[in-house]
Parts: structure tokens; sequence; C-alpha cells
């Protein structure tokens, strides 16, 4: 089996010549031929460089990994029962899947209710996130889904006033915390906001808990698609040469005379902006905690680190992503081949929070993220962190049905739907199945104000929703807290060896011997 996709990919908008006679090791065409004009990953490299490591075009589209990991959640199968309830009377009248709940609560002393077993993860200043922020916004806030706002978007508002190196204004990061207060349904969910390094040396989470009513803050190591901090790219040399002067690496350098003609004469049209890498360790991690608290996919050894120091510090939520990941700007290369997979990442973040468990230590309610997107995955996630896992973090699906919404909504004022769409109709009451719902949620004269977008985030998941609650009653599990590790078993020995599950045919053996005298 090939695990990993080399030298061509849509993601760098390149492919082999000879695509039926591929060299597995390299990737390379079969027959290289003298006069090709550079169609694959390398060619393109002899012309464009450094330009080819990341994905194109920037700012509408998203990114994930391509490779073939040798485990995955698919590898893993859930299992059904003809037998009892958990979490409800065992009725068959009270026993359907409509019962099932999917409420609960997280955190440790101020603790916040969400209403789907959902978060979106951060997703900070790249354009695609901007471009679909109202939509993602308030599609979460009516489900009651927490959402995290990432890094880097105030040191990305060219609109941001700072005083001494600390931001005082930034309009930027109030448009993306403003939505989701405005349309939060009795207080469930919440709007979290991440920081890096710069986002901390710029004072941009005191600035979002004590100017714009932030209540939660998220501390970033590393990331799943890369092992850089985040990236953008810049098309605009004044902005660039803005963002030089407030500290960030951006490449080439926007100040150089020859880059600058280089730009203006169309040699290269984007710049690179990049944050710096943080240097973690516990007294500094322990300090910026209590920081924040008065304000108001790494390897395995970085993961110990992680779970340990947010046992210590009595964390709310630790979200452990994994390998392959991304949304908006990582190199490609180093989206494919760094990190931990997620199924392995998972099994030892479980089998870490277990050991503190058994020592007695307190343990954080944990997130699961690495490309999830429909009941079945976010199912399987569940089970295999239970007991400590207990949301499940995606990016680039809710985007997706933001981006599809949005997409729609523009279709309706142009009078030009899509046939395959405009056989449902032609206005968002017809198109979006959910409308009616969300009318009686908001009102008629709201629902008149929703953005597209908005609608389709929503309906998305309200089919995860009953999708889940239908694979939960299959289960006879009718909320979330009796989901256990035995929900799940594993179709391969590679899977029961990494996750720790049984194999297919040894699930229940005891049992089944009972049960057979």
């Amino acid at each position: 089996m090939s695990y990993t996709k080399v030298n061509a990919s849509a993601a760098t908008l390149s492919k082999n010549r000879t695509e039926d006679a591929i060299t597995t090791i390299s990737g390379m065409c079969a027959t290289c031929v003298d006069g090709c004009v550079g169609m694959c990953e390398i060619g393109k490299s002899a012309y464009r460089g450094a330009e080819m490591i990341y994905p194109q075009p920037f700012g509408i589209i998203t990114a994930a990994s391509e490779k073939d990991y040798p485990i995955d959640y698919s590898h893993l199968t859930i299992l059904g029962t003809a037998k009892g309830a958990h979490g409800i009377e065992e009725d068959s009248d009270k026993a359907i899947f409509p019962n099932v709940k999917l409420e609960r609560e997280i955190g440790v002393d101020n603790k916040f209710t969400v209403g789907l077993p959902f978060i979106i993860a951060g997703m900070g200043s790249t354009n695609v996130a901007a471009r679909n922020w109202e939509g993602l916004s308030i599609g979460a806030a009516l489900q009651g889904v927490p959402l995290t706002i990432g890094e880097n978007v105030v040191g990305m508002d060219m609109q941001s006033e700072f005083k001494d190196g600390r931001v005082l204004k930034s309009p930027g990061l109030e448009s993306r915390v403003k939505p989701y207060q405005d349309w939060q349904i009795d207080g469930k969910g919440d709007v979290i906001l991440q920081a890096n390094i710069e986002d901390t040396r710029l004072g941009v989470q005191e600035y979002a808990i004590e100017k714009l009513g932030v209540k939660t803050a998220e501390l970033k190591w590393g990331q799943g698609a890369k092992d850089i901090g985040g990236e953008v790219m810049i098309t605009n040399l004044e902005k660039a040469q803005e963002l030089y002067k407030r500290g960030y690496v951006v490449l080439p350098n926007p100040t150089d005379p020859i880059v600058i003609e280089s730009f203006k004469s169309g040699v290269f049209h984007e710049f690179e902006r990049h944050s710096r890498v943080g240097m973690i360790n516990e007294e500094d991690f322990m300090a910026r905690v209590e920081e924040l608290r008065a304000a108001g996919a790494q390897r395995p050894a970085d993961l110990a680190r992680a779970v340990k120091w947010a046992s210590q510090a009595r964390l709310d939520l630790l979200t452990v992503d994994g390998a392959g990941g991304g949304t908006g700007m990582s190199p490609w290369r180093m989206m494919n081949e760094w990190g931990v997979p997620i199924v392995e990442l998972h099994s030892l973040t479980h089998n870490m929070a277990k050991h503190l468990d058994e020592k007695g230590e307190f343990v954080p309610d944990i997130a699961f993220a690495g490309g999830f997107t429909f009941e079945d995955m976010i199912f399987k996630g569940l089970s295999l962190g239970a007991p400590y896992t207990k949301l499940i973090a995606m990016a680039r699906s809710p985007l997706a049905a933001a981006m599809v919404g949005k997409t729609l909504g523009k279709h309706m004022a142009d009078g030009a739907m899509p046939v395959f769409v405009g056989r449902f109709g032609t206005t968002p009451e017809e198109v979006f199945i959910t409308a009616p719902e969300l009318k009686d949620l908001v009102g008629p004269e709201r629902f008149k104000e929703m953005p597209t977008g908005a609608m389709g985030v929503y309906t998305y998941f309200s089919r995860l929703a009953q999708g889940l609650r239908q694979i939960m009653a299959g289960e006879r599990k009718f909320n979330l807290d009796v989901i256990t590790r035995d929900d799940v078993a594993c179709l391969t020995r590679e899977s029961a060896d990494v996750t720790g599950l049984p194999y297919i045919t040894e699930v229940d053996a005891k049992e089944v011997e009972a049960i057979l005298g």
C-alpha cells in the first residue's frame, strides 16, 4: 500500500504527465521527458520555487492531507445491541432515537452547556475563514456549538490600534466575536479566543476579555497541520510592510528595495506572513493560565506535557489535534508528512488520561480533532476517548457548509439556481429544510436577516445531530455520558494493537462463553 501522494496534487495545482505510470517511491512519472513544460510539483518548483510549498489558490480553498494513513477511524466498527437501555427507561415507547440527549456541560468550576457535542476548532486570519465567518458563527451559535476564533486576527487587522505594543482596539476581532454573541440561544455554547505567541505579546486575550465580553481563552501549542506558526499570503505591499513593522516574519522582506521592485513588476504576487514558534515550559504555562483567569500535534512527549499540565492547571478543556488536518495555509508536504496520525494520537491521549485518573489526579475534559465530518466518525471518536473525551472538534466541514449556504444565497439573489438545487426551490424557505425550525427559533422577521451561510451550518449540524441520535439509540445509549469504549471494536489486528480495543471476533468473549455454557 502507498501511504503518500507525492509530486502531484490538486492542492498544488500540479499533475503527472504519465498519470497511469507513476514511480511509487518518488511520485515521478515513470518516464521523465526532456521537453516537458513541468506540470508536476518538481516541474513547477523549477520555475515557481517556494510558492509551490503551499496549497493554491490561497484564500478561497481549504486543504487537508492526502496521505493514506495505515490506520484511520474506518478501521473501527460500531457495535449495537438488542438488549437493555442506558440513560433512559427500558420502554420501547420511550427508548426512541429522538429522545437521545446531546446536550452536556463542559468545564470545571465555570461550566458552560453545549447544545451538541461538537466544537468548531480555531480558524484565524486566513481569508477563507474571514469570508465565511458570519455564516459560520451564527449557525454555530444557534445550535449551541462553541466556536474558536483562531490566531493572528488582531495582528492582521489593518484597523487595529496599538499603544506600547498592546492592542487598544480591533474592529476585526470585534466582528468575529459579536455575531456569535448576538445570535446565541439561552447561553448555550461559547465563543473562544485562541492565542499564539504574537497574540500574547499584543495582549489580545486580555483585550477580548475586558472589552469584548469573551469568557474563554485557548492557549495554542502547535497544530495538526504543521509544526511551525500560522501562515497566510498577503497580496498587498503596504499591508505586508505594516505586518513586518508589527513584528511578524514576512517573506520575502517587503522593505527590501529589490523585493519591492520585483513585486511591483509582477515577478511574484504574494508575500508569506509567518508567526513565530512558541517555546513552552511548565512555569510559563501555569503563569499564563493564572494571568488569563485573573483577567477574566506534537510528538508523544509533548502530548504528555499537555495532558499533565492541563491536569495540574485544572483546565476546562484540552483539544488534541492529529496529523493531516488543516483549513487554510499549511506547507503541503508538511501537512502530509508531519505529526502523529489521529487514531494513534487519540489512543495515546486516552491512555495518558486514564493513567492520571487511576492515580487519582484531575483529568480535564478533552476534545478530539482530526478530519471529523459525519456522525459515525464522531461517535467513534467519543467512544475511543471515553469517558474523558467530551467533544469532537471540526473545522473544514462546518466551513464547507457555510460556503455552500452562502453560495446558494448568491444564486438565489441572482435568480440562477443550479439545476440540481433548483429542483427543491428558489428561496431559502424552499431550499433549506430547517427553515421552518429556524423561523420558529428566531422569529419570522429575524429569519429574514439570517445569512444563508448560517442556514447551511445550522442544517448541517442538524443532520449530524439526528444521525448521531440514531447511532446512539442503536447502541441503546440515550445520553452522552453512557458512551463507553465497549461501543466500538476493531476490524484489523493493527488497529486493535494501537487502540487497545478488541478485535471484532474477540468482542464479548467471556459473555459469549457464559451464555453458551
